[in-house]
């Protein structure tokens, strides 16, 4: 059995953290433009000084591992540029891919690991932990963490008594974006707030001529998204948190009944881009790209904050105008919050490893990508007008008033195997299950026995 940070949580209720993504995303649907920050172009600080010291490392050459590519990693980069400025060391990227506990496995396993590594799954952090792959955070690092970020973001990065981490770059995975081109043709003047009316949104906009939906079902790790928000909606989160620890199986009336609530989506051809073939060859990038571009471009795509950087950096359309958001509808008597986050790890006990750690817990790292677009920042410090959008900019501040009243991704808080890998496990298993959505029971037994051997792993 896995414990989990989220397990601390099992009786805070998502109730208010879910009124105020509505409220938030209500000032940002009726005021915002493209540019509701301070700079779209950099932030943060100039020249050598900011808020927190660093040393000089002239000369030394940083590795830093991360899964992301195109649009978000280029953001990343300008975080990178001042890191450098201020401390004379070169930094190289190198994506890891979707296989991130499996890449970075095989580099350290060869003796070569990067010096700095992102982790988009706790999951792996208490693994890596656990082999004596992670370095402890320095006093530095500690203390801009402390600093900076509340106990529940502190808290996500810890294992076993041991700060290892910092939740640099959040996600809040419950929304939906939408082409309001696409709603006005169709005569849409209402986000939907249920599922029911979500359902009917997309029938109406399927039959006014738009590909109603478009899934990035290429991307296994975008159904698991699918499934927990519609999982915690009607389920709630005590049983949320029951299954991201496996205390009851995937074989569970409360699954039976989520998988059931989502093929009444994947299970219609004609509200979904492409239809199921069409979805399962869409990686994540396209399935906004398909939504905001193109010829006949789909109405709405499901998926993090993070898809800002991808219409910014991807498409001509701007945010607050052609592109707008709403949340997650509610499938039960309240709409979810989902969040997820990137945890930076050090992976070498070395000076050059820790000051970056400590630059990625200041505010001078999150003024800066905040600036880029398409990021949210957990660092409760940082100068909120930072955020390049207004759209960003509330669903950021919704994030921080949440305080700790949030569910982590489910997938992300596995073992790797089950929750974390391209082609095996849950990733999987809900690719199956969107290209046969009849075969709810089936589906279940596969993800139950691959989380058992998953969680009986370690």
């Amino acid at each position: 059995m896995r414990s989990t940070s989220s397990k601390n949580r099992t009786r805070r209720a998502a109730k208010s953290a879910a009124a105020l993504l509505a409220a938030a995303l209500a000032l940002a649907l009726t005021g915002c433009g493209g540019g509701g920050g301070k700079s779209s172009n950099g932030g943060g600080s100039s020249g050598s000084s900011g808020s927190v010291k660093l040393p000089k490392l002239n000369g030394q050459t940083l590795e830093v591992a991360a899964v992301w590519t195109g649009a978000e990693q280029d953001n990343f980069m300008k975080v990178m540029d001042e890191f450098k400025k201020r401390t004379g060391a070169k930094v190289n990227f190198v994506p890891t891919g979707n296989n991130t506990s499996t890449f970075l496995g095989t580099k350290i396993q060869g003796g070569q690991p990067p010096d700095v590594a992102f982790l988009p799954q706790v999951g792996v952090l208490h693994q890596f932990a656990d082999k004596g792959w992670l370095k402890p955070l320095g006093a530095d690092a500690k203390a801009q963490l402390d600093k900076n970020f509340s106990k529940g973001w502190v808290d996500l990065g810890a294992w076993k008594g041991k700060q290892y981490g910092v939740y640099a770059k959040a996600a809040n995975k419950s929304l939906v974006w939408y082409n309001t081109k696409a709603f006005e043709a169709a005569g849409i003047t209402q986000a939907p707030k249920t599922w029911k009316d979500f359902l009917s949104t997309a029938q109406t906009l399927s039959d006014a001529g738009s590909p109603a939906v478009s899934i990035g079902g290429a991307d296994g790790w975008t159904l698991t998204d699918w499934f927990e928000n519609v999982y915690l909606s009607q389920a709630g989160p005590e049983k949320y948190d029951q299954l991201a620890a496996h205390k009851i199986k995937w074989t569970d009336p409360s699954v039976k009944d989520a998988l059931t609530t989502l093929a009444q989506l994947w299970g219609k051809n004609d509200l979904i881009a492409g239809g199921t073939k069409g979805a399962l060859n869409t990686e994540f990038p396209k399935s906004v790209t398909q939504t905001f571009s193109g010829s006949t471009p789909a109405a709405m795509v499901f998926e993090g904050d993070f898809v800002a950087a991808n219409i910014n950096g991807d498409t001509k359309a701007k945010l607050g105008t052609d592109a707008k958001v709403f949340p997650f509808p509610a499938v039960g008597s309240q709409a979810p919050v989902v969040s997820g986050g990137d945890v930076a790890v050090a992976l070498k006990d070395s000076k050059g490893a820790q000051a970056l750690l400590t630059f990625l817990a200041s505010t001078d790292a999150a003024d800066i990508w905040a600036a880029q677009g398409g990021i949210l920042s957990p660092n409760k410090e940082m100068d909120q007008s930072k955020y390049k959008d207004a759209i960003t900019a509330q669903i950021a501040k919704q994030l921080l008033a949440a305080g700790d009243n949030f569910r982590f991704d489910m997938s992300d808080q596995a073992p790797a195997a089950f929750g974390g890998t391209a082609g095996i496990g849950e990733w999987k298993d809900l690719q199956d299950f969107l290209r046969n959505p009849k075969d709810v029971a089936g589906a279940q037994q596969k993800l139950e026995a691959d989380a058992a051997k998953a969680y009986a792993a370690g």
